[in-house]
């Protein structure tokens, strides 16, 4: 079987590989000399989506340090100004019309039969106002981080 000149073997090509790799001779006792340099490893080839891929996850590190770091200074920031915004549920007066006396310090309870019983209200002691629990009676609104209670678990 002889093999016609368009029809040849494939030769092995490594993209690795400075030059390609020769088949070598079978002998049992041949010594190869050594080579006076070894094949060099080229440059990346990098594909489209791989320039995608390092992009993003370079740009999510960034991200990911940037926000946190934003995020602090400005708390830092706003530490350094003094609140004067007043209280949202109490209008910055530092307390709260009572919500079951509705500020009249009594509770009136009908007992059926046109009997009405009137007591005085135990959630306000008969005051008819409390302390506002955003503020805690400063009239001033807190920021963010300040109405936020960190409690240690331990």
């Amino acid at each position: 079987m002889t093999l016609s000149p368009s029809l040849s073997l494939p030769k092995f090509h490594s993209s690795f590989l400075c030059c390609p790799l020769k088949s070598k001779p079978l002998a049992t006792n041949f010594v190869q000399p050594k080579p006076s340099s070894y094949p060099r490893i080229r440059a990346l080839e990098l594909d489209q989506n791989t320039v995608v891929a390092i992009s993003v996850g370079l740009v999510s590190v960034a991200v990911g340090i940037g926000i946190p770091v934003f995020y602090e200074n400005q708390i830092d920031n706003a530490a350094k100004r003094e609140n004067t915004q007043p209280c949202f549920p109490c209008s910055g007066s530092g307390a709260q019309k009572c919500r079951f006396c509705l500020g009249s310090g009594n509770v009136t309870v009908e007992l059926g039969g046109g009997e009405n019983e009137v007591s005085r209200c135990i959630n306000c002691d008969g005051v008819g106002s409390l302390t506002c629990t955003t503020c805690q009676g400063s009239g001033i609104q807190p920021r963010y981080l300040d109405r936020r209670e960190f409690k240690d678990d331990d």
